[in-house]
């Protein structure tokens, strides 16, 4: 077997363009909204965390100096360097100085989820982690993509697929009875502007969605595997199911880190077949010291591969776990329950000096979770609004929001500036509220007799009070 393949090169254009647009958004998504979150004077402060954890166990820049002037300055640093790749300038320099590039990328968000905390607890981190360490070792265009790499990132998308096919069968009995998407697109974390429309489908065609489901990431994956042009087959058969992912919900950037990783497993040929692609172009081959490291790397990756072949086989399979500090050969998976209803904590404020049975008390609206029933939830895939996802993690039980919960309320008793841009609307612009509560409601898609009648896209119940009303006079 040659140790590269120039039939690859339209899939590495692909990604390397692709992941360096995810880089972009991640960066700045973290720039936007860190003061907040975990800032010096954020929910959950990195300072305060660094105390704690070791660089060991969290290694990060962030672990020797920490100010929020210097977090602004690696994540916009961190944009403008994924722009210039996205851009091209990874093909304008030598192969070290690609590579170079990759791993500026890699370690500056390293250091940035491994701060992060329950902010950045989510898959699609690891995963944006483990994809763009595998890119310091595709190369650019002045050698061919080496085949190790590429079937490493293989390696990766099924593990993505497959680990997620199977805590889904070792999960909740909805997707063995195939009756999981009666409930999921009304109960996912931040549904999409489609996901009424997904949800209302009959429901013989749900149950059709979960079997091919359970082909796409239980059986599929394993053709990756296969010669040419069966893994290409398999790869676009899971671009196709990633794609209908993305238009049913809001997944931040999971779906299409998946859909590029899987880009890399379709040869010239095969994309040739059905689309117009030229010729490849002439490509050298590697140079040695470029293949001692990808050697070097495929070695790691085999080794470190151990922790998650066993956690698949396990029956106690964990979802989107690392076993390592640096996020390196990860496992992955989601939904292994479904929750059959939606609660929704909706935050609300008064000016009044005191609280009486005539309190007028007006609504925190919310960017991407439900809040208004009018209001027809928004695309915002592949950015990632972290404080709206927390959200319906705390809907679920108070105990995953426990560290920051309380420290969300007092800044917006402080009108926060910070706090308020991560949210759609406050209801007090001029001044910040006396008192601020939390109610949680039972959310349910509206009927379509509703929507036209009412112009609501949900309707709400009221469950009971989540927080008591707060001051900051307490």
């Amino acid at each position: 077997m040659a140790f590269t393949e120039s039939e690859y090169w339209l899939g590495r254009l692909v990604f390397q363009h692709g992941l360096a647009v995810i880089y972009l958004i991640a960066f700045s998504a973290a720039a936007r909204q860190f003061r907040a979150l975990i800032g010096a004077r954020g929910m959950l402060p990195v300072p305060r965390f660094v105390r704690r954890v070791s660089f060991r166990r969290a290694p990060s820049i962030f672990q020797w100096h920490y100010s929020d002037r210097y977090f602004a300055a690696v994540a916009w640093s961190g944009a403008a360097l994924s722009a210039a790749v996205a851009a091209g300038a990874l093909h304008l320099v030598p192969l070290w100085g690609a590579m170079l590039m990759w791993a500026v990328l890699w370690v500056l968000y390293l250091s940035i989820v491994n701060v992060g905390q329950a902010w950045y607890a989510f898959g699609w981190e690891s995963l944006l982690l483990e994809a763009g360490f595998l890119a310091i070792f595709l190369g650019n265009d002045r050698v061919a993509p080496p085949v190790l790499v590429l079937w490493l990132m293989r390696w990766l998308v099924f593990r993505v697929e497959f680990g997620a096919g199977l805590i889904k069968m070792r999960g909740d009995s909805c997707w063995r009875d195939l009756t999981c998407l009666y409930y999921h697109h009304e109960t996912q974390p931040m549904p999409g502007p489609l996901s009424w429309f997904f949800h209302r489908l009959p429901r013989p065609l749900h149950r059709v969605e979960v079997a091919a489901n359970h082909f796409a990431q239980l059986v599929v994956p394993w053709g990756l595997f296969a010669p040419q042009p069966v893994a290409s087959v398999a790869a676009s058969l899971i671009i196709v199911t990633q794609l209908w992912l993305v238009l049913s919900g809001n997944f931040a950037w999971l779906n299409w880190v998946t859909i590029l990783l899987a880009a890399t497993a379709i040869d010239g040929s095969s994309a040739a077949a059905v689309l117009p692609v030229p010729d490849p172009p002439s490509l050298a081959a590697a140079p040695a010291w470029f293949a001692g490291l990808v050697i070097a790397c495929t070695v790691a990756v085999v080794i470190l591969s151990y922790w998650p072949v066993r956690n698949l086989i396990s029956r106690q399979q964990r979802m989107n776990a690392s076993f390592n500090p640096v996020h390196l050969v990860n496992t992955y998976g989601a939904f292994g329950s479904i929750g059959r209803t939606r609660e929704e904590v909706v935050f609300e404020g008064t000016d009044d000096a005191e609280i009486t049975e005539r309190t007028h008390w007006r609504e925190y609206e919310f960017k991407g979770k439900p809040g208004d029933p009018h209001r027809l939830p928004r695309q915002w895939a592949p950015y990632h609004l972290r404080l709206d996802w927390l959200m319906w993690f705390a809907a679920i039980s108070p105990t995953y929001a426990r560290g920051w919960l309380l420290g969300f309320v007092e800044r917006l008793l402080r009108n926060d500036p910070a706090t308020l841009r991560l949210l759609r609307r406050c209801p007090f612009p001029d001044a910040p509220p006396t008192y601020v509560r939390a109610r949680i409601y039972l959310y349910r898609f509206a009927t379509p007799a509703e929507l036209r009648h009412e112009r609501n896209w949900w309707h709400r119940t009221l469950i009971g009070d989540y927080l008591p009303p707060m001051t900051l006079a307490q």
